[in-house]
């Protein structure tokens, strides 16, 4: 489909407390070379055309921005990207980062971080992307059952002034009950794609619709492979869908994604500046009631228990 003229706006706005972003956002992990779990294969690639994509994702209509600081490898850091490519910030950009899970500068694992490190770990990212506060902040949880104690301390930066809003990752609802018990919560960042459906059964997907809280999909390209890059083995029903549509497969299950609700947000990540334009260009997709249901009914939300934790296992990312 012809993308030049497409802009993120096209899929629409939602707002992450008093921020309004559009739909289609732009996830910057791919930028460092290997994933978190090491297995998206390839050296970074250069810094320059990575400047080049995040800059061009801003000019496309970019206004919501996914990093961390523990998003980096040997030779990039992704925060230190978007410094360099986007600083000065325009005023409507906003930029959403993650703290929980810590790596040591070789990029070792180190866990979950206990409540009192997470200030270090704001400071961090504070310091990575030359800001005086952070938009968003996920908390990611990793081996933890109550996140009381952790999504505390995040409230009490947040009343500090070192965070505007707070949001969470990888949690189901009864969690996300707990977390707005304590302060307010403007997003929840979550694996989701055709394949992987978890939040349409543990009760996530539906108590965000429910009180108008971002639902922000991660993976829901690659899927099931994580961070390995997508590939081509897609359905032939998915494939069926995407001649009709005149796109990619890949384009269709990001256009299934943002159908799911005006709530959901999308931010494919990509090293590849042909992969941006196609990706933004997704937003303007319209998929009919039909291609919906051919692109398989999802299960009616039933709630499920709280995870057990996981002692030393690496972030469910």
């Amino acid at each position: 489909m012809e993308s030049a003229a497409v802009t993120a706006a096209t899929a629409g706005t939602w707002k992450l407390g008093d921020l309004e972003v559009n739909r289609l956002g732009y996830g910057t992990m791919r930028l460092t070379g290997n994933g978190m779990g090491g297995n998206s294969g390839g050296a970074p690639i250069d810094r320059g055309v990575a400047v080049g994509i995040l800059r061009g994702a801003v000019e496309r209509g970019v206004n919501h921005i996914d990093t961390a600081s523990f998003y980096f490898s040997p030779l990039r850091s992704a925060n230190e990207l978007i410094n360099r490519a986007l600083a000065p910030y325009p005023d409507d950009l906003v930029i959403v980062t993650k703290v929980g899970p810590g790596r040591d500068p070789s990029g070792e694992w180190l866990g979950m971080a206990r409540p009192e490190q997470l200030r270090g770990q704001v400071e961090e990212n504070l310091r990575q992307l030359g800001r005086d506060h952070l938009d968003v902040v996920n908390l990611r949880l990793n081996g933890v059952v109550s996140l009381a104690e952790h999504f505390g301390a995040l409230a009490e930066l947040q009343e500090a002034g070192l965070v505007r809003h707070l949001g969470l990752s990888c949690v189901n609802a009864v969690q996300l009950a707990e977390a707005q018990a304590i302060a307010p919560v403007v997003c929840v960042q979550n694996p989701y794609g055709l394949e992987q459906r978890t939040a349409d059964t543990n009760g996530v997907m539906e108590s965000c619709r429910r009180q108008g809280i971002a639902f922000v999909p991660f993976f829901a390209l690659s899927g099931l492979r994580r961070e390995a890059p997508a590939d081509d083995d897609h359905t032939e029903v998915l494939r069926a869908v995407a001649r009709a549509h005149g796109a990619t497969p890949a384009q269709i299950r990001l256009a299934w994604t943002l159908h799911r609700g005006p709530n959901v947000l999308a931010i494919p990540g990509t090293s590849d500046p042909g992969h941006l334009a196609e990706n933004i260009a997704a937003g303007a997709l319209r998929l009919s009631r039909e291609d919906m249901d051919r692109l398989e009914p999802v299960p009616a939300p039933v709630p499920a228990p709280a995870p057990a934790p996981v002692p030393g296992s690496l972030p469910a990312l």
